[in-house]
């Protein structure tokens, strides 16, 4: 599998996220979540969802901006970006504070249900599409894809309680439009499959 990042970058994220999970209670969504379930790509970035009141304990711990234009916080340590997301305040498409009851743990980690991580990802790529970061969330959705973590089922009721059809559709759209992702070894006859077999189930 080759690597989005460089090894020592990600290496690095990702003893952060462990201090990070040593010290507080957050749930980690973003690509680091994604990469739980699929074991595709490493992230460099780190996006957690916090309470208020771990916040203050936060600021105890890093420097952290407030972002009130993309409605987050963010830190920094070295060359790894930590964005954080709070519950009423932050705008992922998906209400923040409706997500604890979708998770679950994995590998020592609270995270989403598949499905609203794919979710998710949907919106933040829609405004990064044509980026460097905007690939890797494309290679991050394949992932869920390829790998089958998606419950249709579920996915369906998610799309249908939260009035997120515009979402849907935006899928639809990035599914249909991709010819090839090399990095998941998704190639001609590959990705046609994973495409027609995804866009029956939506």
């Amino acid at each position: 599998m080759p690597e989005f990042y460089h090894d020592l970058v990600t290496e690095k994220s990702f003893k952060t996220l462990q201090e990070l999970e040593r010290k507080l209670d957050f749930v980690l969504i973003g690509g680091w979540a994604i990469y739980l379930y699929t074991k595709a790509l490493k992230s460099k970035d780190i996006d957690i969802i916090i309470d208020y009141e771990t916040l203050e304990k936060f600021k105890k711990e890093f420097n952290i901006f407030k972002n009130e234009r993309l409605k987050k916080y963010e830190a920094k340590t070295e060359e790894i970006d930590i964005d954080i997301y709070l519950p009423f305040f932050s705008d992922l498409k998906f209400p923040i504070e409706e997500i604890k009851n979708y998770l679950q743990s994995v590998d020592g980690f609270q995270v989403p249900f598949p499905e609203i991580l794919l979710i998710l990802k949907i919106k933040t790529y829609s405004e990064r599409k044509g980026t460097a970061k905007g690939n890797k969330d494309l290679i991050d959705i394949f992932s869920l894809l390829k790998k089958g973590k998606i419950d249709w089922k579920n996915y369906k009721e998610l799309i249908e309680k939260y009035n997120l059809k515009e979402a849907n559709e935006e899928l639809k759209n990035l599914i249909s439009s991709q010819k090839a992702i090399p990095e998941l070894d998704l190639l001609s006859h590959r990705i046609a499959k994973l495409k027609r077999e995804t866009l029956e189930n939506l």
